[in-house]
């Protein structure tokens, strides 16, 4: 769903089947479309008013066609500004990564099992409540390393669940989360004080030109929880300005498997493990 404010939204409502909806998610994401509602035979994508051009229009067209084969149905709505988030919240339930870990709403008084993590949420429309399975896969990819000691970067920290999730496994050192959104670092920064989780600092920077800056300051552990195109850009920076530090990444279709072992094999990462959810991956890679 669209994030609060002033503006009027575009809702895009495509005639689709249920089992590609995950694909069209990403797809769509790659145009710059981040707000999405599923239900049983159409997917809703959501971009504010002055993003939707005729130029916009070809694009996705052009896009769907080389990707599915076909344009899906669809209808072009202009839908006046309302309480988005409000709305959203009222749908969301506890999701439980593992028997270790689960992210709740904050205020709603859910209880974890015994000796279970409980990481509370407001989400506020940012990307990483648990309900996508490339954050699930990033947590329980994390739930798996050895934290501690390391100095982590997370890029494109969203609501701050990875950043606080590492703290909470574990980690003790600082950590940098950014967002190159101003609702989604303002999110994260009460999400993390809400939790507790201290000396993790939140920038509103942006993924690929303040880079190369941040990264001098040498880090251990590279978060990257974005989307295949982001990635494309930065890995070859992260190689070469942090050339000893592992990346752990998602946002990435199992179809584009094969392009990301093609890339890390020429930046000179390998594969350590990677897992699975419905359409994505989560690849922790490290320099050979």
């Amino acid at each position: 769903m669209p994030q609060p404010g002033l503006n009027n939204y575009f809702e895009l409502a495509f005639d689709l089947e249920a089992d590609l909806h995950e694909l069209c998610i990403a797809l769509l994401a790659g145009e710059g479309i981040e707000s999405f509602l599923e239900e049983d035979h159409r997917l809703l994508a959501y971009l504010p008013e002055a993003e939707w051009t005729a130029e916009k229009e070809q694009a996705i067209r052009t896009m769907l066609q080389e990707r599915l084969g076909r344009v899906p149905e669809y209808l072009a709505t202009l839908i006046a500004d309302r309480n988005w988030n409000e709305e959203w919240e009222a749908t969301l339930e506890p999701v439980e990564i593992s028997d270790r870990l689960l992210i709740v709403q904050k205020n709603k008084g859910t209880q974890g099992k015994p000796g279970q993590i409980v990481i509370e949420i407001n989400p506020k429309m940012s990307f990483g409540t648990g309900y996508h399975a490339t954050t699930r896969l990033m947590l329980r990819q994390m739930e798996q390393l050895d934290l501690q000691d390391k100095k982590i970067m997370d890029i494109g920290t969203g609501t701050g669940v990875l950043a606080i999730a590492a703290r909470k496994l574990g980690n003790n050192l600082p950590i940098l989360a950014f967002d190159n959104n101003s609702w989604a670092a303002e999110n994260a920064a009460e999400n993390i004080l809400e939790n507790n989780a201290p000396d993790i600092h939140i920038k509103l920077l942006d993924a690929e030109e303040d880079l190369v800056l941040n990264l001098k300051e040498g880090y251990d552990l590279i978060l990257a929880n974005i989307n295949k195109n982001v990635i494309d850009r930065i890995l070859p920076a992260i190689r070469k300005y942090a050339p000893a530090a592992p990346v752990l990444l998602s946002g990435v279709l199992v179809y584009d498997e094969p392009w990301l072992k093609r890339l890390s094999k020429q930046l000179g990462y390998e594969m350590v493990k990677t897992i699975y959810e419905d359409e994505w991956l989560s690849a922790y890679i490290r320099p050979l």
